[in-house]
């Protein structure tokens, strides 16, 4: 029986019209009005021009491949690639959206999410979202933590960098409530490589064809979203915790845990008050990262950051991509890895980690 793969990070492109579908009447012309506004703000960002993945056609041929958007084709595409279940990241962050949507933010929010449930709806053992949660009031995430829970929800996206939105960063108590509400639904915590604002200037000045000096920054800023989870007590003070980092690179993440360990190992608790462990120890115990078929010398590196810790990905339909020849990558990349380790990196760490059958 054909080894089993399971894709830690594939995307999947919710329109507006999902989420139109999806909308009580009345909070329709504020969606359009948070829609327009949010177009007008990037675009203004990035200096008058924005590229989209379709401009990246001779680099990301799923792009244009229907599963993509639309579910049974999903499917399709999926076994075109011997690909048997899939954690889903919709397309668009919708986090800078739900504030502009004024009074009916929740409904927005709430429509997001259903569309990417319905979307999942035609299979769930092999399509499994990473929903949005918004942090705009700490009452309303945890009630949606709990509604997402019932409809069998096994991820949450969280901002990556809740200052940016205006909120307190997740230290802070008033998050409390929430941590404890995913302590107890069990649900993971994604927090997807993103785009910060303070990126935007290198945007705007790259010279290069496909932006490629300011898409290869973001993986390097999930090392602040590390920092901000573990020195800070965070972790310490909730154990039941996990945290999926996806596309961070492995390198990047091991060399960040050799720093941090280094720091405690000088100054423990007089620097980092609430930290009674290694950086590398809270990472291995409640944290865990995904890489792009590709990465043959961040793999090299399993070991120090946890084989049990690491989740393979297709990146659909990304320019990175391995769809659809993800077995003949798999193959390349792990030669030289014991088929034990292989088993668990492709597929086992993913399945114990969200719940499927590998």
């Amino acid at each position: 029986m054909p080894e089993r793969l399971i894709s830690a990070d594939s995307h999947v492109r919710i329109t507006a019209d999902w989420v139109r579908e999806r909308l009580p009447a009345q909070a329709i012309d504020s969606y359009n009005d948070a829609v327009a506004t949010l177009e007008a703000i990037e675009l203004e960002q990035r200096g008058g021009k924005r590229q989209q993945l379709e401009d990246f056609a001779d680099m990301a041929p799923g792009a244009a491949d229907p599963g993509y958007w639309d579910p049974k084709a999903r499917l399709a595409a999926m076994d075109r690639d011997g690909v048997h279940a899939e954690v889903l990241y919709s397309e668009l962050s919708a986090f800078r959206q739900f504030p502009l949507a004024g009074k009916h933010w929740k409904e927005v929010a709430r429509a997001f999410n259903d569309s990417l449930a319905d979307f999942c709806s035609i299979d769930p053992t092999r399509l499994v979202a990473s929903y949005q949660v918004p942090i705009l009031d700490i009452d309303h995430a945890v009630a949606e933590v709990q509604r997402l829970a019932a409809l069998g929800a096994r991820s949450v996206h969280l901002p990556n960098y809740p200052a940016e939105l205006g909120h307190p960063d997740y230290f802070d108590s008033r998050y409390d409530p929430l941590w404890a509400a995913l302590s107890e639904t069990d649900l993971v915590i994604s927090q997807h490589i993103g785009l910060k604002n303070t990126l935007f200037d290198v945007y705007v000045r790259d010279p290069t064809p496909y932006k490629s000096i300011f898409t290869s920054l973001p993986t390097l800023m999930l090392v602040e979203n590390i920092s901000f989870w573990i020195m800070t007590g965070l972790l310490e003070r909730f154990p039941a915790l996990r945290i999926a980092f996806v596309e961070p690179g492995i390198e990047y993440v091991v060399m960040w845990l050799r720093r941090l360990d280094g720091q405690f190992k000088h100054s423990g608790e007089r620097l980092f008050p609430g930290v009674k462990k290694l950086p590398s120890e809270y990472f291995r115990e409640q944290m865990f990262l995904t890489f792009v078929g590709g990465d043959s010398e961040g793999l090299s590196l399993r070991h120090e950051v946890g084989v049990e810790n690491i989740l393979w990905s297709t990146d659909f339909p990304h320019p990175g991509s391995s769809w659809p020849h993800s077995r003949e990558s798999v193959d390349r990349l792990f030669v030289d890895v014991p088929p034990d380790e292989r088993q668990l990196i492709v597929a086992g760490n993913a399945s114990r980690l969200y719940g499927l059958s590998a």
